[in-house]
């Protein structure tokens, strides 16, 4: 039955990462409760409130309802948790930290990775897309990506970038295919990456909260912004798929907000 619920969500359209996500939601909930009904699913509801976040439970329940929609049993479907957006976002590399972590890593040598920050906060690209980039990307200034329903994203590589990344790549002798590559010549993961700039967090004494591959996209929704104030480009450079993804980069961060504050308020 899992082999076939595999295949209609492949036949869906949605990604690796979902699938994988729904899978283990219905073989986790198979192996505690024997049969799909109303009592049974609403005392996993409540297990996974008790246990995870607010868009946890939610991504949990969309792996049940798309199974319960898969065997024809639509009525049973649970209905989702409400989310309170918060008003401000968290855990963003500050523009600061962001500069200092490149400059340490060019002056210690460490261009690769001086290279993966740059491409993730100068792009917006997801780690996953970071990955799909090659040279021949760089070449033509971008890279296109087809998204649900068909759909072609372009994630642009703006002039500075490409013009420091075509010297680099002459110097090791890269002319053609992905550029991210490990000792061994292989592409990066993305737990490989992530992993690293932990890393290099710990050595340049850098808060590890805010050091993680998504921080720098989240970085360079902040500052584009910052110089061009259109919410609506954004989005679209971002993929989001709606434009209220993409407001919450209007907000202040926690830090940001804590400094005005204690800046503003003297009474």
């Amino acid at each position: 039955m899992i082999v076939n619920f595999l295949r209609f969500l492949e036949n869906n359209g949605l990604t690796k990462e979902t699938i994988k996500s729904y899978v283990w939601t219905v073989n986790h909930f198979t192996a505690h409760y024997e049969t799909f009904d109303k009592e049974n699913l609403l005392a996993y509801k409540i297990y996974l409130m008790e246990h995870f976040r607010p868009r946890t439970v939610n991504l949990r329940l969309h792996g049940l309802n798309k199974y319960l929609e898969f065997i024809k049993k639509d009525k049973l479907k649970v209905r989702c948790i409400k989310v309170q957006p918060k008003n401000f976002i968290e855990n963003v590399v500050s523009n600061a930290d962001y500069r200092f972590l490149k400059a340490r890593l060019k002056n210690d040598g460490q261009m690769e990775w001086y290279f993966v920050i740059w491409f993730l906060a100068a792009t917006g690209a997801r780690i996953s897309e970071l990955l799909q980039i090659k040279a021949e990307h760089i070449d033509i200034g971008y890279l296109d990506l087809y998204t649900k329903g068909g759909k072609i994203r372009r994630i642009y590589i703006p002039k500075i970038l490409r013009e420091e990344a075509s010297k680099w790549l002459v110097r090791k002798a890269i002319t053609s295919g992905y550029i991210f590559l490990n000792q061994d010549g292989e592409l990066l993961s993305a737990r490989g990456v992530a992993q690293r700039l932990k890393f290099f967090a710990k050595r340049y004494d850098l808060n590890e909260k805010v050091i993680y591959p998504h921080s720098f996209r989240h970085r360079f929704a902040k500052n584009f912004l910052e110089k061009y104030n259109d919410v609506t480009l954004l989005a679209d450079l971002m993929g989001h798929e709606s434009i209220e993804t993409t407001r919450i980069y209007l907000r202040k961060t926690s830090l940001e907000q804590q400094r005005i504050v204690d800046t503003v308020v003297t009474w």
